[in-house]
């Protein structure tokens, strides 16, 4: 398996880049790409093509040389570099050249890739040429036009670092990422997620075509546009793609189904919890904390602010939100202490990402689904929205959507408190003889709502446990600091999960989001 801790340090260094020439146009017949014929190009002609395309049977591209490919591992991959001078628009128009990746034995499915002008749409033709490489190096011997594994956005050409740096890659099936506010990559979108953890197995539909087309010269966002295939759909996309603090990635989708599917997943998010301060197994690792996101956020259609910690369970776990017509939803990273990572590859600056619906998305859940894991290498975590109605072949769906890559979610909530840490330890009261089996939540908050309480305020916890018993209930300011602790203990037996709810209130007022958590008391030592 790919080390996807090292692939995201080299996507962020500016390795396993591969950078191709613009179009041959006057103002720029220097480049010397080799293109494919002019051809007409809109997004209402690549929604005809996915109609007519889900109608047909599903065929996968075939892997190009492919005993070749198998040949380019990690670390003939990493030796592979484009030239940024020579990128896709480097000279313009548009502010954002493009860079591409090249087919190795982790990418081994070839993605089209064409450059859009004036409603015009060339392909690019894939040649060895266009890549650095050693002499040795297995990818000499791809053939022509064996197309490429993706492509990336390097920053504004107005930056004289502009060819080591960029914000946005899609690389791997349907999979995208952009950098946040905070200049890292961290979790992944994807275009779509079928029967994820069902017993069928997960289908990975790929975007197998790739139109690119140049923003404005005065910094207006960039067009692209895919063409989604898989067994189970085929489908259009459009992404206008936003650079300023951080990135705004808005997607407009059509799909046509072949086939029904058990879990239909709208704008997934895929990320990696090992632990937090809250699930830390005892001496598994130096590190504090080590996670790509601490927790899902929801804003409910009726408006409630819902905040659920993130975990790596003991058995894979599939959780339902019902909704309707949700406001926003995503996973948040939202402690920002070096500190608590202790970690080089910086995951105190890993994106959050917002997912703001377009348009009434009616009944439906979020869905978020935990995968054990004991490194963190996978991705474990990924929530996306269902939509009630069941689908069936024949059917066809549009979905607009915004995905907000920031250091936070960009409509927080105004004066409520919210989730700051989680911690968990064993029951009881320090001092006296713990119980057996009871287990200590404190639930740390910050915020207006409670920072303007009074000296003398009592506020109180509201707690709801889906089983078992919950005493020593209290809520404490937190001495020198600006947060609130909400403390509880519950006490349950057996190995079915204890879901548990927790907001903070003065009197009928909320003071704070609710939090949700997922508690294993089997996992408990005590």
């Amino acid at each position: 398996m790919l080390d996807r801790r090292a692939l995201l340090r080299s996507t962020a260094a500016g390795a396993l880049v591969a950078a191709l020439m613009p179009l041959g146009r006057p103002a720029l017949a220097q480049q010397r790409l080799a293109f494919g014929p002019s051809r007409p190009f809109s997004f209402d002609r690549l929604v005809e093509g996915a109609r007519r395309l889900s109608e047909q049977p599903y065929q996968a591209r075939p892997v190009p040389a492919p005993e070749v490919v198998e040949q380019i591992d990690y670390e003939a991959l990493h030796k592979i570099r484009f030239d940024p001078d020579n990128a896709l628009f480097a000279d313009g128009p548009g502010l954002y050249p493009a860079t591409f990746f090249h087919l190795g034995k982790f990418f081994r499915k070839p993605v089209r890739m064409y450059a859009v002008q004036e409603g015009e749409a060339r392909e690019l033709r894939y040649s060895a040429d266009y890549f650095e490489m050693p002499d040795d190096s297995p990818a000499r011997r791809m053939p022509d036009n064996a197309g490429f594994a993706g492509f990336r956005l390097q920053e504004t050409r107005r930056r004289d670092d502009w060819q080591t740096h960029d914000w946005i890659a899609f690389l791997g099936a349907s999979y995208f990422r952009a950098i946040g506010a905070l200049e890292q990559y961290g979790l992944s979108a994807r275009g779509i997620a079928l029967d994820v953890a069902t017993p069928g197995g997960e289908e990975f539909p790929d975007f197998t075509d790739f139109y690119i087309e140049p923003g404005g010269d005065d910094g207006g966002p960039a067009q692209v546009y895919a063409m989604l295939d898989g067994p189970s759909v085929a489908g259009a996309y459009r992404f206008t793609l936003h650079r300023g603090e951080g990135v705004v990635t808005e997607v407009e989708n059509r799909l046509f189904m072949r086939r029904g599917v058990t879990r239909f997943g709208i704008a997934p998010l895929s990320s990696m919890m090992w632990y937090a301060e809250y699930n830390r197994p005892f001496l598994v690792d130096w590190r504090p904390e080590v996670h790509d996101s601490g927790g899902l956020e929801l804003w409910t259609g009726a408006g409630e602010r819902i905040y659920r910690p993130l975990n790596n369970p003991p058995r894979v776990m599939a959780s339902s939100f019902l909704d309707n017509n949700p406001r926003g939803f995503g996973f948040m990273q939202r402690d920002r202490e070096f500190t608590h990572y202790l970690d080089g590859v910086r995951y105190e600056r890993r994106p959050s990402v917002w997912i703001e619906p377009i348009g009434d998305w009616g009944p439906g859940s979020v869905q978020l689904v935990e995968i054990p894991t004991d490194d963190e290498i996978h991705d474990n975590v990924t929530c996306f929205w269902v939509p009630e109605a069941e689908t069936r072949a024949g059917d066809n769906f549009h979905f607009h959507y915004r995905l907000h890559w920031q250091a936070d979610n960009p409509y927080p909530a105004p004066r409520l408190a919210r989730t700051v840490a989680t911690r968990i330890g064993r029951g009881g009261q320090a001092g006296r003889p713990r119980p057996d089996g009871v287990t200590k939540f404190v639930v740390e908050f910050e915020g207006e709502a409670l920072d303007a309480l009074g000296e003398d305020a009592e506020p109180q916890a509201n707690i709801a446990a889906g089983r078992g018993e919950v005493s020593y209930v209290y809520v404490e300011r937190m001495p020198g600091m600006k947060r609130w602790r909400a403390h509880f203990d519950v006490q349950a037996k057996g190995t079915e999960p204890v879901e548990l709810r927790l907001f903070v209130s003065e009197g009928t007022e909320p003071l704070s989001e609710t939090w949700l958590f997922q508690h294993f008391p089997q996992l408990m030592p005590w």
